[in-house]
């Protein structure tokens, strides 16, 4: 079973939306199944789940004080890939999070404010051996800072070759429980993400065949919630698709 964070000290670097989408589409490749967890206090990803009709991804109930036994669970129960939301600036859970998982995949907008937060998170993810991948999210092609935002990120990492664009569409998908894979006219958006989530999902796999080697530096060219119903133990799913 692998585990992706999605980590960043700053707030409103699109953890949760990511969260979602990249569930979403690991489901769809077939990379399933898929369980989500919700480390965040306000619950936006428990909010975004509640909201949704599709049976996929599972939602886990977990605390950051029952992480460990919950992933455990989880793999128990046959989950291949688990992926967790964390908070802003709540360090020792973050640092929790990280010690537990795979990959750390650190969303990053590309502005003066968000360069400047990722550097406590990128300490942590550092202190406890574990590959991390900055993602550019909510990003324009055209802005020099996004560049710029590319090159000071790979000097501290990989840079996910995908970046993903400022689109309304990313939102709106949020707010009934879907992702842009499932709105019409979105094929761009949607065209992002699947391919954030192969790359993402090339980096477990390299990961599982590489072990004590640097990792390489990929510049990008041209992006304990809230308790749920049912006990810790026990993964919700759906039955009704969308």
């Amino acid at each position: 079973m692998n585990i992706l964070a999605l980590t960043s000290q700053k707030g409103g670097s699109g953890k949760t939306t990511l969260a979602g989408h990249l569930a979403v589409a690991a489901e769809r490749s077939g990379a399933g199944p898929v369980a989500i967890i919700d480390t965040d206090p306000q619950g936006s990803l428990t909010d975004w789940w509640n909201e949704r009709q599709a049976a996929t991804p599972s939602f886990l109930s977990a605390t950051i004080a029952t992480l460990a036994h919950d992933l455990d669970h989880a793999r128990d129960l046959g989950f291949k890939l688990v992926i967790i939301d964390t908070p802003p600036a709540i360090t020792d859970m973050i640092e929790h999070v990280i010690a537990l998982s795979d990959l750390v995949a650190i969303p990053t907008r590309p502005s003066p404010h968000d360069l400047r937060a990722a550097g406590t998170t990128i300490s942590m993810v550092e202190a406890a051996g574990k590959p991390l991948v900055f993602v550019i999210n909510a990003g324009n092609p055209r802005a020099r800072i996004t560049g710029e935002a590319a090159i000071v990120l790979s000097q501290h990492g990989t840079v996910a070759p995908v970046m993903i664009h400022q689109r309304t569409d990313f939102a709106s998908s949020m707010i009934d429980g879907r992702t842009v894979m499932e709105l019409p006219r979105s094929e761009r958006s949607s065209d992002e993400i699947n391919r954030l989530w192969d790359y993402l999902q090339s980096r477990f796999h390299r990961n599982a065949n590489t072990t004590h080697m640097p990792d390489g530096f990929v510049r990008l060219g041209g992006g304990g919630g809230p308790a749920a119903a049912t006990p810790a133990s026990s993964p919700v799913t759906r039955t009704n698709m969308q």
